[in-house]
């Protein structure tokens, strides 16, 4: 449904790019989960798709067609539901959705059959009297869902839909992004929540620098992550530990155990023996392939953003 081949975009003055040779797809009834640190192009890429950023070298399409043109002719086949709060204070929810739906060009029975449709996929109903100013921070998220959703957007794109919200109303609109893509819509999430994604992406996407470093399903990329062992092991102080294990990888310690990211052609099997050999003895042992947390992690190093 949506095709991106080799965006890029440079900010005026930007030492770097923004993005550079970005190319992905996202398919109708599918939820693409884009991950990336602060700095990593995301909203960039959210803004072009969203109209607020021209296109400088690459191509967007949407069905063969050229994002601009689909943008001039009918725009509301893409709507965003932003990080921020999109909508007015002082209104109430039905005024609101009355506001938004009005500039999207709906009219008469439609205008309020999609304002009901939307306040009930939302679970407003009891809330639609009240000023957006007075709701919850899990409600305001849910009012910024039923915006978006007022035209019956083709695409979606969430950034960050779930920011500050409480447990229950996380569930809710993890469910209701998963309803939308069943239904057939065509979702783009963004979230810095790993367990989000891993719950309800069906493709994952992971950016920094501008380009793509990952791109599949869950399960491919989990698949070609780094193994690796986690263990507790008594008999042996740290720093011989820390030396031994080291031969077989990367290591890391926290709390009194000890994960070692097996290079390549090491075994657990050869790991586990050496430790016994040097006179360790195991308390705990595992051994797995990275989540993905983990290699979202090894991935973009590490290092602290802005």
């Amino acid at each position: 449904m949506l095709a991106i081949r080799n965006l890029s975009y440079r900010y005026p003055h930007a030492e770097k790019p923004a993005l550079a040779g970005v190319s992905l797809n996202a398919e109708r009834g599918q939820i693409l989960g884009l991950l990336g640190p602060n700095g990593a192009g995301k909203t960039t890429l959210i803004s072009h798709l969203s109209g607020l950023l021209p296109v400088q070298q690459g191509d967007i399409s949407i069905d063969g067609s050229p994002l601009s043109v689909i943008r001039r002719n009918t725009p509301t086949r893409i709507a965003v539901a932003p990080q921020d709060y999109a909508f007015y204070p002082m209104l109430t929810v039905t005024e609101n959705l009355e506001c938004f739906a009005a500039a999207g060009g709906l009219a008469g029975d439609r205008k309020r059959q999609r304002i009901a449709e939307c306040i009930a996929f939302s679970q407003l109903e009891h809330f639609a009297t009240v000023r957006a100013e007075r709701l919850s921070g899990g409600l305001r998220r849910r009012l910024n869902l039923a915006i978006a959703l007022l035209p019956e957007p083709e695409l979606i794109l969430l950034d960050e839909p779930t920011v500050g919200v409480d447990p229950q109303s996380r569930a809710f609109l993890l469910d209701a992004v998963k309803t939308l893509a069943n239904n057939g819509a065509a979702v783009i999430y963004t979230s810095h929540y790993m367990e989000e994604i891993e719950a309800i992406a069906d493709r994952v996407i992971i950016i920094d620098d501008g380009r793509v470093l990952r791109d599949g399903t869950l399960s491919e990329l989990l698949n070609d992550g780094v193994a690796h062992v986690r263990l507790a092991v008594d008999g042996m102080t740290e720093s011989q530990l820390n030396a031994l294990l080291a031969r077989y990888g990367a290591v890391e310690s926290s709390g009194g155990e000890w994960r070692v990211m097996l290079a390549t052609g090491q075994t657990p099997a050869a790991l586990l023996a050496a430790v016994e050999g040097a006179g360790g003895r195991l308390r705990h042992a595992e051994f797995g392939r990275a989540n993905l947390e983990q290699l979202f992690m090894t991935l973009t190093r590490r290092s602290l953003r802005d």
